[in-house]
């Protein structure tokens, strides 16, 4: 056989494996737990508990007016609150945010300023820690209602841990760009209880409304969840962990045993972290598609989604330039190989490298029809997958090249260095 034929072939062959033997990746029914009312009515669990909302926000006042009414309106029957953090934003976020709480009504809002991040802080989780601060100092001992707004900075906090001071039962961490329907976090809620989750948490359904968002974005998912299959992140005991930070509901008690955020503190790919994290302190975590949670924000063009995915892709990698040539030689083989060999087979008359190119490449569009029709799109794209594969195989080999550059995970004026290694204990 032709070495054109022995690629083609590996290439099946890696696509029989990935069909069958990678948790079934491509399926889309990992969605939130269900959880039938209690006879009368009532909810498992009997009364509902406590929830701090916290939203790390930079610079967001394109978004704010479609996500913060959208929490503020939440219909949820326990006491909860919603701190805003204001992480440095120079477009007025803050304000806005303070005139659409006073606009729309609903849940208490507090928004607080955390000042620049200390270092060995990403900014987010710089944000994050200040906010459950304040929250605490909200709730106080006796988990007493909420206050109204607060416009200062808020008080200043040490760990965020602490014993007999947790902020609410739950934390929900949600960005500044997420939507949710009235009943999501009701929803979030009844299904850690129900299930007993110390983690919970939902990949939002992003944007997909220009050609360049349906080439890439249901692709971004689709990568993601190959990568991390949720069926093997939502097994007890796996080794496998993983959250999508849009939306993440976080018992109190499980945030203080895996000390978050501050033991993820420098993390650039939080939420992965912040799952791997939180499994390690023998917490019960779940990650499945949201149905009640959307992104609201837009990407027009391809530079916009190219930075995206850019920032944080060599991170993904542990900043390895062997890993990094391993990555590019697996996209090769898996998604490019394919249509290369079918249409080199044919011209060459090559049978076996035209066979087995085509299946590999039917076996890749067919897996991906689940992800498209999750985001009701067209199935156009389902063929194009190794383009859009050979557009991240690009931006992957850029996020390397700005990280030699020095210009590493950029984001919103902020340029975070690769993570130090923690000391040993």
């Amino acid at each position: 056989m032709s070495v054109l034929a022995w690629i083609a072939l590996g290439s099946c062959a890696v696509w029989a494996w990935l069909l069958l033997g990678q948790g079934l990746f491509w399926r889309t029914d990992q969605r939130l737990p269900h959880t039938p009312p209690e006879p009368g009515g009532r909810r498992p669990g009997g009364g509902w508990p406590s929830v701090a909302v916290v939203v790390p926000a930079r610079d967001e006042a394109e978004v704010l007016p479609v996500s913060l009414p959208s929490l503020l309106a939440q219909d949820y029957p326990g006491r909860a609150e919603v701190v805003l953090v204001d992480d440095g934003s120079t477009d007025g976020t803050g304000d806005l945010a303070r005139e659409l709480s006073e606009r729309c009504g609903g849940l208490p809002l507090s928004v607080v300023s955390p000042g620049p991040p200390e270092p060995g802080w990403t900014g987010k989780l710089w944000a994050v820690r200040y906010g459950i601060g304040v929250a605490r100092a909200r709730s106080g001992d006796d988990h007493g209602p909420a206050t109204g707004r607060d416009a200062g900075a808020g008080p200043r906090t040490g760990t965020g841990t602490g014993p007999g001071r947790t902020p609410a039962d739950f934390l929900l961490l949600t960005d500044a760009d997420i939507a949710h329907e009235p009943d999501s976090l009701r929803r979030l809620v009844a299904a850690a209880r129900a299930h007993e989750l110390d983690l919970v948490s939902q990949m939002a359904r992003l944007r997909v409304a220009n050609i360049w968002e349906r080439l890439i974005v249901p692709a971004f998912v689709y990568f993601f969840c190959q990568l991390y299959p949720f069926r093997w992140i939502n097994r007890d005991g796996a080794r496998t962990a993983a959250a999508a930070g849009g939306c993440v509901l976080l018992r109190a008690e499980a945030a203080e045993r895996a000390r978050i955020p501050d033991a993820i503190r420098d993390a650039v790919i939080d939420d992965v972290a912040l799952a791997r994290a939180v499994r390690r302190a023998g917490g019960r975590i779940w990650l499945g598609l949201a149905e009640h949670v959307d992104s609201v924000r837009p990407y027009p063009g391809l530079a916009d989604l190219w930075r995206m995915v850019a920032r944080s892709a060599y991170a993904q990698l542990r900043h390895s330039a062997l890993l990094l040539a391993g990555t590019v030689a697996g996209l090769a083989l898996v998604y490019l190989a394919p249509p290369v060999c079918l249409a080199a087979g044919v011209l060459t008359g090559d049978g076996v490298a035209a066979w087995a190119g085509g299946a590999a490449w039917a076996v890749m569009a067919g897996t991906y029809v689940p992800i498209l029709r999750y985001y009701r799109q067209p199935l156009w794209p389902a063929p194009l997958l190794p383009v859009t594969a050979l557009l991240y195989l690009l931006m992957t080999v850029d996020s390397a090249v700005r990280h030699h550059q020095g210009r590493g995970a950029a984001w919103k004026g902020r340029t975070y260095p690769r993570p130090q290694a923690a000391p040993e204990r």
